[in-house]
């Protein structure tokens, strides 16, 4: 295959004839789909990173946004928005599988669409990590409140339980006070004191301690084995959980108006612009999931139509919900206040002593959690599938289900790359890494609208962006803005993965692409 082969191109005409033949049942709606949207989009990136988004991290230097945070929700949801449109677009013209990766095969080439396919695993696999960190770590509460009590060594990633230790060990021999302390990745001093000591209580295989996070684990392998038996037993249950959430956060938003001081309000932005731009690179995770809709588009009943509708109100709403949750938790605390809060939403509660509702927060965000790593962990064997199907892969990843309908063997492995991580690694590690691979697809999506424009201005689209020659620019523009808030670090393991990925392609995939061999 010749250097213009990696630009070949899959025809509208042929994946929609590829879609026509899939085996996956198609039994989706736009109410489905805008549930499946807010539940992706509503779990762990709102109940856990207002806090360090808004008073920024004095450990790493990360500048803090302050009560601007709602500054930096706004310009993310615009910069979401103008992607969301061009998805919209480009799901209407190619209702198949695969979102990101299949526009970039129908656009830009064999080589990009395997760039942004493998980009895709980063993204969807590294969220799933995150956000089952981010469940463990709320179960954990809920399960202490009710008297349950899970050993430590089960309940922290190793690289936490050797920081915890360091830092406990320097407390309890009296070379940091309690301030420091509550700066080196802890809500306090006195919980750092408590968990000193996690390691001498863990388990040792050839004396090296063992710690997990178990919770995360167990939400994995549960929620996998429902992505597993049926897409309608998903989206009924996606649906119950995006129920109750979107109730509590009401909750949040009614009790906690009446507990609003303006003065936490002020100042507004104490770190300008740049504070603003940094709380907006971190807050992004919490609108990661509008995308993953379009994964499903094999399964939906008229995805020229009901795709654009899923993805566009999805993405609405959840910023509604965001702004008014951004705003009554600023103004019940001083923004600093929320510097190291795993937990902000429960925090600010449990300081005006509403300690009940503090813990049905806690709840909520459980429930909140599971939907995301619901929603995610559809995506990612659907991708998966796609480029199975396309030669990149191997056919194994492909298989469907004869019974559940369902991508059966990339679910499970799907499963197997999350639930490993999430009980070794430490969420910090994995947010940032997830950040940059979506954005990076974002801007691949926005490009794809304006070159099909170009090359197939006659085929049908059920959706238009509107103004496209100024809203996919924007949307490439806003992406790179919030990109370049993301540290150093991230772009080198950014940079890595990929590198990682074109020797799979150059080593499995050119080789055997079904594009290339007819």
């Amino acid at each position: 295959m010749g250097t213009s082969g990696f630009f070949r191109t899959k025809s509208i005409d042929q994946l929609r004839q590829q879609a026509e033949r899939s085996l996956l049942p198609r039994s989706l709606t736009a109410f489905d789909l805008t549930l499946f949207g807010i539940g992706a989009i509503i779990g762990a990136g709102i109940f856990s990173t207002i806090g360090t988004a808004a008073a920024g991290n004095p450990a790493d230097g990360r500048l803090g946004a302050g009560p601007a945070l709602v500054v930096s929700f706004l310009i993310t949801a615009v910069a979401c928005g103008f992607t969301a449109l061009c998805y919209a677009e480009l799901a209407s013209m190619i209702p198949i599988a695969g979102s990101a990766y299949t526009y970039a095969y129908a656009t830009l080439g064999e080589l990009m669409a395997w760039i942004i396919g493998w980009d895709l695993v980063l993204e969807y696999a590294v969220s799933n990590v995150a956000v089952a960190i981010s469940w463990g770590d709320y179960a954990n509460a809920v399960l202490g409140q009710f008297g349950i009590a899970v050993p430590r060594w089960l309940a922290m990633d190793p690289r936490t339980a050797l920081r915890l230790t360091d830092v406990g060990e320097a407390l309890h021999r009296g070379r940091l006070d309690l301030y420091g302390a509550a700066h080196e990745g802890s809500a306090n001093g006195a919980q750092l004191f408590q968990h000193w000591d996690v390691l001498s209580t863990a388990p040792s295989i050839g004396g090296i301690p063992v710690t997990c996070n178990i919770l995360a684990v167990v939400v994995t392998v549960l929620v996998t084995w429902l992505c597993f038996v049926g897409i309608r037993e998903s989206a009924r249950a996606n649906a119950v959980m995006v129920a109750i959430k979107l109730v509590i956060l009401a909750v949040v938003v009614v009790v906690g108006a009446g507990k609003v001081d303006t003065a936490n309000l002020t100042p507004f932005a104490p770190n300008g612009m740049a504070g603003v731009q940094a709380g907006a690179a971190i807050i992004f995770f919490a609108f990661i999931g509008f995308d993953a809709v379009s994964t499903t588009a094999q399964e939906c009943k008229d995805p020229a139509r009901d795709l654009p509708r899923g993805i566009l109100w999805s993405l609405a709403i959840c910023t509604v919900v965001y702004v008014a949750v951004t705003l009554v938790v600023l103004g019940m605390v001083r923004y600093d206040e929320l510097a190291g809060q795993a937990d902000p939403l429960s925090y600010v509660f449990q300081r005006h002593g509403l300690t009940r509702l503090a813990g049905v927060v806690a709840v909520g965000a459980v429930i909140a959690t599971t939907a995301s790593l619901l929603v995610y962990q559809l995506g990612q064997p659907r991708i998966m599938m796609a480029m199975s199907h396309d030669g990149l892969l191997p056919p194994w990843f492909g298989k469907v289900h004869p019974i559940y309908g369902t991508p059966s063997n990339s679910t499970i492995l799907t499963g197997l790359l999350v639930a490993l991580p999430a009980a070794l690694m430490d969420i910090g590690e994995v947010v940032e890494l997830s950040n940059i691979g979506t954005l990076f697809a974002f801007v691949i999506v926005c490009i794809g609208v304006l070159v099909l424009r170009v090359k197939r201005p006659e085929a049908a689209r059920s959706f238009r962006v509107p103004g496209v020659w100024f809203s996919a620019p924007a949307g490439v523009i806003a992406c790179m803005w919030l990109a370049q808030g993301l540290p150093m670090v991230t772009w080198v393991r950014f940079f890595l993965w990929l590198a990682v990925g074109l020797v799979f392609y150059f080593g499995y995939g050119r080789a055997r692409s079904v594009l290339r061999r007819t």
